[in-house]
């Protein structure tokens, strides 16, 4: 595994069947989801959300609907803050679709990452959200993130979005990803 995905990172209380090398990268949020631009000083958006993204669980289980299959799963819990209302004082929908695309990018890169030990980059092709219920300001969310299909080009997840203080389901979303085009040729 790449040594500059690693920043020493307490996982003691992150649950699941993981490796702890794993439960390190994927918990280290700050890592995958800060600038890496040059010349770029200032936070990138999301950047203060995902920061205090708290990973609680990360797994690989075999696949129930195909025992031959691994699945990874990571679940992340957050509080709604006020960068992430709308006018109304509720959860943002492009807050919680955010938060599909972070955090199921999580259980695609543990499970690349438990299994090949190294993980390539991915861009999102599609994200389809369903929106169910509100979350209020200071709502504590959990984040449940689920592989669905790992394949050679293309990479898909599901999340749900469920609101811990009132119980209930706030938002759901699949997402598909693939790798990213090559950069272009020069031309001589």
């Amino acid at each position: 595994m790449r040594a500059d995905l690693f920043e020493p990172r307490d996982i003691s209380r992150v649950s699941g069947n993981a490796p702890d090398d794993v439960k390190t990268v994927v918990s280290n949020t700050s890592m995958f989801y800060a600038h890496h631009i040059d010349g770029v000083t200032g936070p990138i958006f999301g950047e203060a959300i995902t920061k205090r993204l708290d990973i609680t669980e990360v797994s690989i289980e075999q696949k129930a609907e195909e025992p031959l299959k691994a699945e990874g799963r990571v679940v992340c819990e957050l509080t709604v803050e006020e960068d992430m209302v709308n006018g109304g004082g509720k959860i943002h929908g492009g807050c919680s679709a955010f938060l599909v695309d972070v955090c199921s990018s999580m259980c695609l890169m543990a499970l690349r990452l438990s299994t090949t030990g190294d993980y390539e980059g991915s861009v999102s092709q599609s994200l389809n959200i369903v929106y169910h219920s509100p979350a209020d300001l200071g709502d504590r969310l959990r984040i449940v993130n689920t592989t669905m299909t790992m394949g050679a080009r293309a990479l898909s997840a599901r999340t749900e979005i469920w609101n811990v203080t009132h119980h209930r389901l706030v938002s759901s979303g699949v997402h598909i990803k693939m790798k990213p085009s090559p950069p272009p040729k020069a031309s001589l």
